[in-house]
């Protein structure tokens, strides 16, 4: 069973405001079929601690304008890889480094990826 249009709409919510604050390498991840606890994976990745800091309260605060809040928020301490679970949309935002370790991509390559424009190969017109 593919995503809810709810968690996708909230997972594009959480992308772009992780956009906003420059993060890289942005994927959307449809994980509905291969997990039963959550939707879409939303992963984002930062050169540096306060720039996944920034990221992590970006994405809380378009998320909580968009009518949700986190239930749980893991990582922010360290501040190399923080997730936020907003219950069907997660949201892992890594330091480039953990990123790279981890491989979240690479568990999850058989989970469609919903697209997400980022505005980075626009040219600005």
């Amino acid at each position: 069973m593919a995503a809810t249009d709810e968690a996708r709409r909230l997972a594009l919510v959480a992308a772009a405001a992780a956009a906003d604050k420059k993060a890289h390498d942005i994927k959307v991840l449809d994980v509905s079929n291969q997990l039963v606890i959550t939707d879409c994976f939303v992963i984002a990745s930062a050169p540096n601690e306060r720039q996944v800091g920034a990221i992590v309260d970006a994405v809380e605060e378009k998320m909580r304008e968009a009518g949700t809040k986190p239930v749980r928020r893991e990582g922010a301490r360290e501040g190399r890889w923080v997730l936020l679970d907003f219950v069907d949309v997660v949201v892992h935002v890594q330091h480039t480094e953990e990123r790279v370790f981890y491989g979240l991509e690479r568990l999850w390559k058989d989970c469609p990826e919903i697209p997400f424009d980022d505005g980075a190969s626009e040219d600005g017109s």
